[in-house]
């Protein structure tokens, strides 16, 4: 088949944006015609800037993860081939400068920045855009999730040891910068997807040395590698220290992107709110994620900054329909009707989140009006459970300690209230509480002792696909959803145009997850970090692609 007429959609333009962006934060412009940045002279990096986070991360390999703290050290330390417009959020460059779409889009053509060196001093080239392609398609079983839910099958679909067809077909090597990735199908959303931190490009050599297919240490109770220990990318930080509660990282003198001008990055662990606002206010930290509504006050009589995130991520009650008498429609209805979501936004979730009713953010433009709606109607439920003939049998309903999420503000709390409204509907909750650390996101995908539990997603990339493909593209164990049908429109979508076509496949998908009801959404949360009276500006992103040399610290004169 012929090649379609190239078409450069990222790069020249995204390129001018991203200088535009980058003038803003360092004060230092960027040709505005070119796809890489203009050098940026160097800075004193010689600051210390703190961060408190609210959990330790499971593993420092990005490709093996799917917590937002693990990912937020990694987008320091590795980098994707496409970055994200933090203004728009659409595609920019990041260690490609240009692509070309290719054969209907079945295959696409990127052009690699020069100069680029990994930490361990080995090049970025071609082979290495090709060798990390290469270990994504063929990750063992063995050091996959027992559920398979990784970023890289959501977008890809399968691995190479298993049934069913690869979106991914080849990475061939064009020249020492450049590289053709070859696909099975087309996928309208691959180039966004891209610049997700799972795809972060690795050193070659150590993902060699450092074993990182081998799940031979141990962390927190997680089985990693020693790759996941010590990683090694292109970002402009290479890390130095990992250790219980802390992770300390140090400027990469050779970056070839924006100087930072903070030397030295350190995580500090601190899981509950009250303690991140009591070290920001002492000074032992210079910000923190996650705000949360009982700490906004103090934040505001501190006089600290808070930076506010537009809404991109879901937050859900998750629905185990494989336990027992949750296979029942009726009974999944009653427990939509059961929950009162204006409430759980005014007492657990920050000004200006959104209530929920399908589980894409409504800035993607798909959500159907349609669809049908369970409006809070505790009578309607105790109705329905009659029907059902729901014998009160006790419900395990798992949720998360110790640990604050973009799309969980309080999850404890959010728990409790949700455990009351549902015992008033007629329902006998069973508390199953995990600490975050001892694997809760494991937990709460493999353990069919479960009926219910507290989950999200924070949104990667800018596709209706990166919430309900990477939710509910196949089977999992979850939602114990089995939904040929579902799964096949899914997989359809994502390989449609932009367009009426692709519009409409979406909103047919949303009514069928309202009438499937695998969870009831509860809210598309506002997010926001604090800051204190050191940090001139922080590069707050919807999407979390916050890269910390682009902070900067005031300094006395």
């Amino acid at each position: 088949m012929q090649d379609t007429p190239a078409r450069r959609t990222f790069l020249k333009a995204g390129a001018a944006a991203a200088a535009l962006l980058l003038t803003g934060c360092t004060g230092e412009p960027a040709s505005p015609g070119s796809a890489t940045p203009a050098p940026t002279p160097s800075l004193p990096a010689d600051l210390t800037f703190t961060m408190g986070t609210a959990a330790d991360p499971v593993s420092l390999d990005p490709a093996l993860v799917v917590d937002s703290e693990s990912l937020r050290v990694t987008r320091q330390v590795m980098e994707t081939l496409v970055g994200v417009d933090r203004e728009t959020g659409v595609p920019a460059p990041g260690l490609a400068v240009e692509f070309e779409e290719q054969d209907n889009g079945r295959a696409y053509v990127f052009k690699l920045r020069e100069g680029v060196t990994f930490h361990d001093g080995t090049p970025f080239d071609a082979e290495a855009v090709r060798a990390n392609f290469e270990r994504w398609f063929r990750l063992p079983e063995a050091i996959r999730p027992a559920d398979g839910m990784l970023p890289y099958r959501a977008v890809f679909g399968a691995f190479a040891d298993e049934d069913g067809e690869s979106l991914y077909r080849g990475c061939d090597v064009l020249g020492p910068l450049e590289i053709k990735l070859e696909l099975n199908r087309r996928y309208s959303g691959l180039v966004a997807a891209l610049a997700m931190p799972a795809f972060a490009i690795a050193s070659p050599a150590a993902l060699e040395a450092k074993t990182a297919n081998e799940l031979d240490q141990e962390r927190n109770g997680v089985r990693i590698s020693v790759f996941g220990l010590h990683p090694v990318g292109t970002g402009p930080y290479q890390l130095k220290e990992l250790s219980d509660g802390q992770v300390v990282l140090e400027a990469f003198d050779q970056y070839w992107g924006p100087a930072a001008q903070v030397g030295t990055v350190m995580f500090t662990t601190l899981a509950h709110p009250a303690a991140r606002l009591r070290e920001l206010q002492s000074g032992d930290i210079d910000g923190y994620d996650l705000v949360t509504p009982e700490t906004y006050a103090g934040l505001v009589r501190g006089g600290m900054q808070i930076l506010q995130r537009d809404p991109y991520a879901v937050s859900y009650l998750g629905i185990n329909r494989e336990f027992g008498p949750l296979s029942d429609v009726r009974i999944r209805q009653a427990i939509a009707h059961a929950v009162d979501r204006d409430l759980l936004l005014k007492s657990f979730f920050l000004e200006g989140s959104v209530e929920a009713k399908q589980f894409v953010p409504p800035s993607l433009g798909v959500n159907n009006e349609d669809i049908p709606y369970y409006e809070y109607d505790p009578d309607r439920a105790r109705e329905l459970l009659a029907d059902a003939g729901y014998d009160g049998g006790a419900l395990p309903f798992y949720y998360p300690l110790n640990v604050t999420r973009a799309y969980l503000p309080a999850p404890e709390k959010i728990y409790a209230e949700l455990s009351r409204q549902l015992t008033a509907a007629g329902f006998n909750i069973q508390p199953k509480p995990v600490d975050w650390n001892d694997g809760y996101l494991q937990k709460v995908r493999d353990n069919q002792d479960r009926a219910l539990h507290l989950g999200g997603l924070n949104g990667s990339y800018r596709d209706p696909d990166n919430f309900l493909g990477t939710l509910f593209g196949r089977s999992t164990g979850e939602f114990g959803l089995d939904n040929a049908q579902l799964t096949s429109r899914i997989a359809r979508a994502r390989t449609l145009e932009p367009g009426p076509e692709r519009t409409t496949a979406y909103l047919q998908i949303n009514e069928q997850l309202a009438r499937l009801l695998p969870a009831v959404p509860l809210a598309f949360p506002v997010s926001a970090v604090a800051m204190g009276p050191r940090v001139e500006s922080y590069p707050v992103s919807p999407m979390l692609d916050e890269r910390f040399n682009l902070i900067r610290l005031r300094t006395e004169a």
